[in-house]
């Protein structure tokens, strides 16, 4: 079972680094997701007040503060009760959410939002990009829109764009815009500390390939390439100690840390990793182009 499991990781990653990941999976999705987008997995400190609440491949974040969490992405629409669960036995207050944000207004990131904010009452905040298509429930995503990849719509409360602030207790987290897997994808940045460092942390929205059309024939995403190019820049400029991602088999959480391993943010430093993930994803991009033309 083991070996099955980390042949569907790696096919993953190799599907993810040649740019059809998006396309095969997401389009199948509601009928056969993988299993391990559901599969629940213990949760854990990341660093200081940061937490990983989300499934075995779908990343879901936790961040503490005095004022209440912030609960960065949701997984799928079954994810619901595995965060609660999570959160619960970390030994913090679900009903404490106060900020609900996403990378992505895909269904395999906030599938669980609409329930997560009835049950809460917490805030809705997203990419101004991706306030469309939150709202329609995916049905207008220029990839994934007018099937069944839908999720149960919602109006976010705020609406940021690119360096942007969300502030709640002593946290300060910034968005930052990168578009081309959605119009409004979107990365984070802050700070965490515990009693000995202060670590920038940055939840890196990786810009895999959605769509097989061409890029010249999404009428309804005229500048997507434009936007790869902009994200691609973006996140080559930025500095941080510790990254993470939408996709815990997209940043290695599975070889970093394992259900029981005690508290230890250093194994999250890997700007190598970062960086060869970026350039294996820009090479998809670059051979698209050339393969579009």
């Amino acid at each position: 079972m083991e070996k099955q499991i980390k042949r569907i990781i790696i096919l993953a990653a190799l599907l993810l680094s040649t740019g059809l990941f998006a396309s095969a999976q997401h389009k199948k999705a509601i009928q056969n997701n993988p299993a391990e987008w559901s599969r629940p997995f213990q949760p854990f400190q990341i660093a200081g007040n940061l937490y990983y609440v989300g499934t075995y491949d779908l990343a879901c974040y936790l961040l503490t503060t005095p004022k209440g969490y912030i609960l960065i992405n949701t997984g799928l629409s079954n994810s619901a009760s595995i965060i609660k669960s999570n959160i619960k036995a970390l030994g913090f207050n679900y009903n404490d959410i106060k900020i609900l944000l996403t990378t992505q207004a895909h269904f395999d990131h906030l599938g669980a939002m609409a329930a997560i904010k009835k049950e809460t009452g917490a805030k809705m905040i997203i990419d101004a990009a991706d306030a469309a298509v939150l709202a329609d429930g995916g049905q207008s995503d220029y990839a994934l829109g007018g099937g069944d990849n839908n999720f149960a719509p919602l109006q976010a409360e705020r609406l940021l764009h690119d360096g942007d602030t969300i502030k709640l207790g002593n946290m300060n987290v910034i968005l930052l815009h990168h578009p081309g897997h959605t119009k409004g994808s979107c990365s984070f940045l802050f700070d965490v500390k515990d009693k000995s460092q202060t670590y920038r942390v940055l939840i890196a929205n990786m810009p895999s390939i959605v769509t097989q059309q061409r890029f010249q024939d999404i009428t309804s995403y005229p500048n997507i390439v434009d936007d790869y190019n902009h994200t691609f820049r973006s996140l080559k400029t930025q500095s941080f100690d510790i990254w993470l991602s939408s996709h815990a088999s997209q940043f290695g959480l599975h070889k970093k840390h394992k259900p029981g391993d005690a508290y230890n943010p250093k194994v999250f430093i890997d700007h190598l990793g970062y960086d060869q993930v970026l350039e294996e994803l820009e090479m998809a991009f670059k051979k698209k182009l050339e393969v579009d033309h």
